[in-house]
């Protein structure tokens, strides 16, 4: 088991960031525009750090996999978005941003890293403003705030419940700007096949046209990779249809190293499954337990409408387990007891797989009009989507797959073990430990794409220089053959069953073994499901062609395959980590309270994994995480 190296810089945790700005190389405006970089993924790590880039004068192409950049999944985002600005005037500061996020994520994230996320978080608010983006305010005309689950504080800046699509406005804004300008070349409805690496460094990437299947030899001086999260592997997850794990998984492929896989995270507020025919489930904004108010019913028997059960005999069993943070405490804690409460046969709905939100209570402190212009366009959606009316009656919400912590695994530069290739946004692993806290996604994107990978990737270049490695290169040509092999593999095996079909099996294995709860036979038994299944999908799929032209089976495909391998990978890791740690609650290491016990003495470090090849097992590689600034404690949100 090799250790990896973060390559933190040294000195007081205020003033690394700023220190290592100072020891990195630049690169002179005259001279960037000698550098191509290559960004694949157009949400707002992608959009950002596209636009940053072009308008410091590098040449840059921008993939999406999308008819247009601006519909990327950054645009789902509800809630909002953090900073420590302190506008409420109740403590807040970068140090308290910092612990909250470090206590959030269960302490298996780098201080480094998570300190610098709170410095910048400021400017990002800043930078949004000047682009016009429409933060609500208060009477006054200050941007207003809102709390979010781990924070005792208001530090969530916010546009009613869209506030990701007005943010991506923003990026996309900035992006357009430069594709006008010339400096960025976008391709949309491209899909990333294939990472060259020759002589251990990036070199840039294979891509297919969507529209007519060509494939296309891109080369650069570095790429970066902001595609986003894998939790569609659980078939059913809050996360748009078209998110995959392919771009980063290729890369793990080409030895890049997939650090902490199973750290998932469930998302407490999403709308329940009701149905064998879901392809999707629907995030509710966490922001809504501002407001609403979490129960079931104190009897498992009573199945009375919501409406007709009174006070006393409802359980509000977050605000009477949780008294200092109630219905504010993190996402793992509220879904991992939810789960708890349903499993006792408590939950609500006809599946029974619910629990109660319920804003009666601030509907009459605050009137509708003041909820309507909270969480008006929320409440529509339930609406739309259950045939119910919120306003009159408790929403039903239960945990669902949402985001996802793991991913490649990256120095504190951002950029991953192959060098030359850097990874933001949720692609990467570095910011969020075992558990995301609520309006921390948006901020890590924005900080990666806007404020740090102008800095390491003008350290990089300085150092390396240009790749000089073209696209009609042996490396180039290798890697197109691969692509093209392997798309006549998947139209070949003309099988009976539909990709959707085999998908849905195995997120019924994902979401029983690997999800909220785990255990070893658990874990055993969902390893060797996966191989079955991945069997099973070689054997006997039907994948429509030809391929020169859209075929969205066929992008599918290629896709689920990749989420067969990364379940394996993500059962294989959960399996290693023998401790209850964020929303990974092993069964053996459980509390009577049913709280998760952590393992600091074996586990307190990042678990990566090195690819092999197709039958041999990962290497494991580990970061051991130290904490000098925050105390590792048991966390305790009572």
């Amino acid at each position: 088991m090799q250790t990896l190296d973060g390559k933190i810089p040294g000195g007081p945790l205020a003033e690394k960031w700023d220190r290592h700005k100072m020891d990195m190389k630049l690169i002179n405006p005259a001279n960037r525009r000698q550098f191509s970089v290559i960004v694949v993924g157009t949400g707002l790590a992608g959009a950002a750090a596209s636009a940053s880039l072009a308008e410091m004068g590098y040449n840059v192409k921008t993939f999406c996999i999308q008819d247009s950049p601006r519909r990327a999944h950054s645009i789902a985002a509800q809630g909002g978005i953090n900073a420590a600005k302190n506008y409420a005037n109740d403590g807040d500061s970068i140090w308290r941003l910092f612990v909250d996020t470090v206590k959030g994520g269960d302490f298996r994230a780098r201080e480094a890293n998570v300190y610098r996320l709170a410095q910048v978080s400021n400017n990002i608010i800043d930078q949004c403003v000047a682009q016009g983006v429409p933060f609500a305010r208060e009477y006054g005309g200050l941007l207003a705030n809102r709390s979010f689950g781990g924070a005792q504080v208001s530090r969530t800046f916010y546009a009613r419940g869209q506030t990701g699509q007005q943010l991506l406005l923003g990026a996309y804004g900035a992006l357009s700007r430069q594709i006008a300008a010339g400096q960025v070349q976008m391709f949309s409805r491209h899909e990333m096949m294939d990472l060259v690496v020759s002589g251990d460094r990036a070199r840039g990437i294979i891509a297919r046209n969507l529209v007519n299947g060509e494939l296309e030899a891109h080369a650069a001086d570095a790429v970066i990779l902001a595609t986003g999260g894998y939790s569609n592997v659980f078939y059913l997850s809050t996360n748009a249809i078209s998110c995959n794990v392919s771009a980063i998984w290729q890369a793990y492929k080409k030895g890049a190293y997939f650090a902490n896989p199973c750290f998932t995270q469930i998302h407490p507020t999403s709308l329940p499954h009701v149905s064998g025919h879901q392809t999707k489930l629907t995030l509710m904004s966490e922001s809504l337990r501002n407001d609403g108010r979490v129960w079931v019913p104190k009897n498992a028997e009573d199945k009375r409408p919501a409406n007709d059960i009174s006070e006393n005999e409802r359980d509000y069993f977050l605000e009477e387990k949780y008294p200092s943070f109630g219905n504010l405490v993190p996402r793992d804690v509220a879904s991992r007891n939810a789960k708890q409460q349903c499993d006792a046969g408590k939950g609500v709905g006809p599946t029974g797989r619910a629990v109660y939100l319920d804003f009666t209570q601030a509907i009459k402190r605050d009137g509708k009009a003041v909820i309507a212009r909270k969480y008006g366009n929320l409440f529509d959606m339930y609406r739309n989507i259950i045939d119910d009316d919120p306003y009159e009656t408790p929403m039903m919400i239960y945990p669902a797959a949402h985001f996802t912590m793991g991913g490649l695994w990256v120095d504190y530069n951002l950029m991953s073990n192959i060098s030359g290739l850097f990874v933001l946004g949720e692609a990467n692993f570095s910011d969020h430990g075992a558990n995301r806290l609520g309006a921390s996604a948006l901020m890590q994107g924005l900080a990666d794409g806007y404020f740090v990978i102008p800095y390491t990737l003008a350290g990089y270049l300085g150092d390396a220089g240009k790749s000089e490695i073209g696209e009609d290169q042996a490396a180039f040509k290798d890697s197109i053959q691969f692509a093209q092999s392997r798309i006549e593999k998947l139209l070949a095996i003309n099988g009976k069953r539909t990709v959707e079909d085999i998908h849905r099996q195995l997120g019924r294995v994902m979401e029983d073994h690997v999800g909220l709860a785990r255990d070893e036979a658990g874990l055993k038994t969902a390893i060797q499901r996966i191989q079955e299944i991945r069997a099973e999908f070689w054997e006997n799929v039907k994948v429509a062609g030809p391929a020169n032209r859209y075929r969205l089976n066929l992008q599918k495909a290629g896709r689920l395959i990749d989420f067969l391998d990364l379940g394996e990978l993500m059962a294989i890791d959960a399996l290693n980590r023998k401790e209850s740690c964020g929303g990974h609650l092993r069964t053996e290491a459980e509390s009577e309270e049913g709280e998760a016990i952590r393992d600091d003495e074996n586990f307190c470090h990042v678990s990566a994994w090195g690819y092999q090849g197709e039958e041999a097992q990962p290497a494991l590689f580990v970061e051991p995480l130290a904490f000098e600034n925050v105390k590792l404690t048991q966390r305790s949100y009572k």
